[in-house]
């Protein structure tokens, strides 16, 4: 079924494609500058770090909804082992197979595609099984530093955790601001926090994943008119799930990836950054969110942390 027209125009006022020249590969990215990132770190007061990654493990946010999205499969393959001959130095080794996105993770540009297209025009058909990503893979998203700004809707609205069937809103983001304090400026990264992510940590795996908040369709037009870099919240599926438009699926993540060029992340842990920032009563702090350089990945996982 094709998408609906009401999503092609939407798409044509987030598109853009050649806004930094047709051989773009990173999108929004282009708007962390220099400028901005010295703006960022001079957000930083206290030194207060606050880590927002899940654990890599085996028993970890994915329950086998999305084939092929393993979980860490962690093996050791040296252990105490004198590699020298008896007596010396002993070493232990170890490796891992998992999904790109399995974890706390960054979608790149060419994670998804709509009417067999990229970012920036290109074509799907770029993307193969042995030559991966042919453009945007993740690894051209070479740094991603930056002013991070929470914002906090579950708190906003006096709730720790959203409803499993709450769309968020522009309205919404613009009441998590005002609540916060801050004004979201270009090349900001926005957190957006639904408190999704506690039935997680409490053990609901499945709880966790269906039936999930998220982003509204009608959030890309936000992000874009305010110039944000990227965005990342602390669910499963980033946007709301199941969608609020009836047989529309991941509409967020197209217009988000392959209409703006915005890097978005998922599985992101906000309940400590929630507290850290309420008790500061701050809402913005720099951010260190380095991808992983997978050459044409589609994903990447990440540990990003906030520095108030």
């Amino acid at each position: 079924m094709s998408l609906p027209a009401a999503f092609h125009e939407i798409a044509k006022r987030v598109n853009n494609w050649g806004r930094w020249g047709q051989d773009d590969e990173i999108g929004t990215l282009n708007l962390v500058t220099d400028e901005v990132v010295r703006e960022a770190a001079a957000t930083v007061r206290t030194g207060l770090r606050v880590p927002l990654a899940v654990d890599l493990k085996q028993d970890g946010v994915q329950t086998g909804m999305i084939p092929g999205r393993v979980n860490p499969l962690h093996v050791m393959v040296q252990v105490n082992q004198e590699l020298f001959g008896p007596g010396t130095v002993a070493t232990s080794d170890d490796a891992v197979t998992l999904g790109l996105q399995a974890g706390t993770h960054w979608d790149a540009l060419t994670h998804v595609s709509h009417s067999g297209r990229i970012y920036n025009g290109r074509p799907a058909a770029s993307i193969t099984p042995h030559g991966r990503s042919e453009f945007s893979g993740i690894h051209t998203a070479r740094h991603l530093v930056s002013r991070g700004v929470l914002l906090d809707v579950a708190a906003a609205k006096g709730v720790d955790r959203l409803p499993g069937d709450r769309a968020v809103t522009p309205e919404d983001l613009d009441e998590a601001a005002e609540f916060g304090g801050v004004t979201v400026r270009s090349g900001d990264v926005v957190l957006v926090r639904t408190g999704q992510i506690q039935a997680y940590l409490a053990g609901d795996r499945h709880g966790y994943a269906f039936p999930s908040p998220g982003l509204s369709v009608r959030t890309p037009e936000w992000f874009h008119a305010h110039d944000v870099a990227a965005v990342a919240n602390d669910t499963l599926t980033f946007e709301i799930f199941p969608p609020e438009i009836e047989d529309l699926w991941l509409p967020v993540h197209a217009l988000d990836l392959v209409e703006m060029g915005m890097l978005q992340g998922q599985n992101w842990n906000l309940e400590d950054l929630s507290t850290a920032c309420a008790q500061e009563r701050r809402y913005a702090f720099l951010l260190s969110a380095m991808p992983e350089p997978f050459v044409g990945g589609t994903g990447t996982p990440v540990a990003p942390v906030a520095i108030l």
